[in-house]
């Protein structure tokens, strides 16, 4: 979703026409093709990918691209859409789910030609799925009823709840929502599934019924290429004492099944291979010849921003090594190159998200690609295929060598859409932030860029805290929509942004309103002075979550620098957070441990220290408030808090809700409106 990326001092080269050019908005973003389910034939000639032709549209289906010439086929036409797409080992089928036939169960298409055959008929929904490389052993991830032996119990679950008369939730212990949703007795549950003798999938095994919680996703199940075993991440819900403490741990493991053994034995024995790492472990994948399991995992416990570092495990020998410990950056993806003695990893880089490939033999760390944000990363001989969006790009899919050499673009989906849309321009910078040390951050022009104009700015907070807004096409947060609209925009990574290295990463942890505020406002400051037709005097500040914290912090400890604020679903009064939040390992880590203190009575001054409702009486600056009722992240309380205490204070304030959304503006017409506030908002004080 992004442009080539610009380093610091050299500008993208745009040529502005004096007719003012077309520019991106809301509606259009809404519309653009978006990619999904990329995958790669076994034998390499043919991509399959997912095209959703707009955010709200029910045109999504699948499409087959030779890689050779380019040829793009249409193979799916059905009113329902398909996803979690997977090759079959011969490379003349794919297998998806759909739920065409009014439940969502596994579709085989043959590529040949033919009509897709519906080969699972379970009772209950399918949630995802994996198969060997054999394709005789699915796993399949199926939300049930903890404690039922059938598929038939479940649903014998849910009928008995819709007639009961009465309507309560009841807890005994945490967590009790999640997100955006009350938790139920419901969970998600692995099942291990065998084909019958026709080919079709009847019956399926629960390898976790009594566990009380959930796995960590279908994405996070390795299946043995040969169908002998599985690994899948999970907090350990075995019984009641491992399952206490999931609102306020972080520590996932991995456990390993010996389907073989069990199929002699007829029951499943799970085995915790990580169980010695009370932090989190995730990410399991075999190699192709299943001699080497790789997965990442973090040090720290109950840290979610820890540096998640590189495991090998050797299969024939079960030693477990690191991989590359050295290498400062945190694993986002990884899987095995065709060699099966290479990762491939993507983590984020100094405002990129970069593909590397890592030689464990040598724990050497050689950077393949890394301009935008790349992920969706497949191999094939010697070759890598992968998606990338940037701060002017949607995303794409391309393919470069291993050795990082050759790069091409494969495919152009929102060519017609985009057109006649003039991006603007942007460029990465540094400066000398907290300690002098280097910070960077991005610049956009306005879309319409006139020499000698002095534009407003739009100085745009990322969330998190540890996150960043780098070089991404985003759906949310789209930089380029502010300058579309005549902002020009600078986004700061300040200290406790992602990408720098883990020391920069872990430096805001116990210092929320510390270095970050000093590297914005030292960013700003240097950026107003790099770059002349920025009007320092006539800026907006705006931010999400972290950084919806960060406008109220800078309300009464930065008040005079903005001409507005806009805080979207921002943290306000630390204590009442505490309380009312789900992830309860985020705050007492990030803030130095629980409310009431730790089991040695220590107690965190860190809830008062950066509160900022404690600095409500040097508010005076203009502020949009803007929240969704069901965000249990950061509950509305906390935008309430806010706005009334600007009402009352007879600051210029203005509060939006969304009923219908969580910690984020998800639906199409929604963000629309959001949009239309949040520039509502801007232009009433910038212009």
């Amino acid at each position: 979703m992004k442009l080539p990326f610009i380093a610091a001092g050299l500008t993208l080269a745009v040529s502005f026409n004096t007719v003012q050019a077309k520019v991106l908005t809301v509606e259009k973003l809404n519309t653009l093709n978006q990619l999904h389910d990329v995958t790669i034939s076994p034998k390499g000639e043919a991509l399959i990918y997912g095209l959703k032709k707009g955010t709200s549209s029910s045109d999504n289906h699948l499409y087959r691209q030779d890689i050779k010439s380019g040829k793009v086929t249409q193979l799916t036409t059905h009113e329902n859409s398909e996803h979690n797409v997977v090759w079959a080992d011969d490379g003349q089928s794919i297998y998806f789910l759909s739920s065409r036939s009014g439940s969502s169960q596994i579709w085989q298409l043959p590529l040949a030609g033919g009509e897709a055959k519906q080969i699972s008929d379970l009772a209950v929904d399918i949630n995802g799925f994996k198969i060997s490389k054999n394709g005789q052993t699915f796993a399949l991830s199926m939300t049930v009823k903890p404690g039922c032996q059938t598929l038939a119990c479940t649903n014998d679950a849910r009928k008995a709840d819709k007639e009961k008369k009465y309507n309560i939730r009841a807890y005994d212990q945490l967590m009790v929502r999640h997100w955006d949703v009350w938790l139920t007795d419901y969970k998600e549950h692995l099942f291990v599934a065998k084909p019958n003798a026709q080919g079709l999938i009847t019956q399926a095994e629960d390898i976790m019924v009594n566990w009380s919680s959930d796995i960590a996703g279908i994405g996070n199940v390795a299946i043995h290429p040969e169908g002998t075993s599985l690994v899948f991440a999970a907090k350990d819900s075995s019984n009641d004492v491992a399952a206490k403490d999931h609102s306020w741990t972080t520590n996932y493991d991995l456990f390993e099944v010996d389907l073989a053994k069990a199929a002699k034995q007829n029951s499943y024995e799970l085995v915790n291979i990580t169980s010695e790492n009370t932090a989190w472990d995730t990410a399991p994948v075999y190699s192709s010849n299943g001699r080497f399991l790789a997965y990442k995992a973090m040090s720290i416990p109950g840290y979610e921003s820890d540096k998640f570092a590189l495991k090998l495990r050797d299969n024939r020998s079960g030693k477990v090594r690191d991989v590359a410990p050295k290498w400062d950056r945190s694993v986002s993806t990884l899987r095995f190159a065709a060699d099966n003695k290479t990762l491939l990893v993507t983590a984020q880089d100094v405002g990129q998200k970069s593909i590397f490939a890592i030689t464990p033999e040598f724990n050497e760390v050689q950077k393949v690609y890394g301009v935008g944000t790349n992920g969706d990363v497949l191999a094939h001989g010697d070759n890598i295929y992968f998606t990338r969006h940037t701060l002017g790009s949607p995303k794409d899919i391309f393919t470069i060598s291993q050795d990082g050499y050759g790069l091409k673009q494969l495919t152009d989906i929102n060519k017609e859409k985009l057109a006649d849309i003039q991006f603007a321009s942007y460029e990465q910078f540094n400066f000398k932030g907290w300690n002098n040390e280097k910070v960077h951050g991005y610049w956009l022009k306005p879309a319409n860029f006139e020499a000698g104009k002095k534009y407003p700015i739009a100085f745009l907070v990322h969330g998190g805290p540890q996150g960043s807004f780098g070089n991404m096409f985003h759906y949310r947060w789209n930089a380029q929509l502010w300058a579309a609209k005549g902002y020009g925009v600078v986004m700061v990574d300040f200290h406790g942004s992602t990408g720098y290295g883990q020391e920069f990463t872990h430096s805001i942890s116990r210092d929320w309103g510390g270095k970050p505020l000093e590297d914005l406002q030292k960013g700003l400051d240097f950026i107003v002075k790099d770059q002349p037709w920025l009007d320092g005097d006539n800026a907006c500040a705006l931010g999400a979550s972290y950084g919806g914290y960060m406008m109220n912090w800078i309300a009464g400890n930065w008040s005079d620098r903005f001409k507005c604020l806009i805080n979207h679903a921002g943290l306000f009064d630390m204590p009442s957070f505490y309380q009312s939040t789900e992830e309860l390992w985020f705050p007492e880590y990030d803030l130095g441990g629980p409310l009431f203190g730790d089991e040695k009575g220590n107690i965190s001054d860190d809830y008062n220290k950066y509160n900022p409702s404690a600095f409500v009486n040097n508010w005076k600056t203009p502020m949009l408030v803007i929240q969704g009722e069901l965000d249990y992240r950061v509950p509305y309380a906390q935008s309430l808090g806010a706005f009334t205490t600007l009402q009352r204070k007879g600051i210029d304030s203005r509060l939006v809700m969304f009923p219908d959304e969580d910690h984020h503006i998800r639906k199409p017409d929604n963000l629309v409106v959001w949009y239309e506030e949040v520039f509502k908002w801007l232009d009433k004080y910038t212009k």
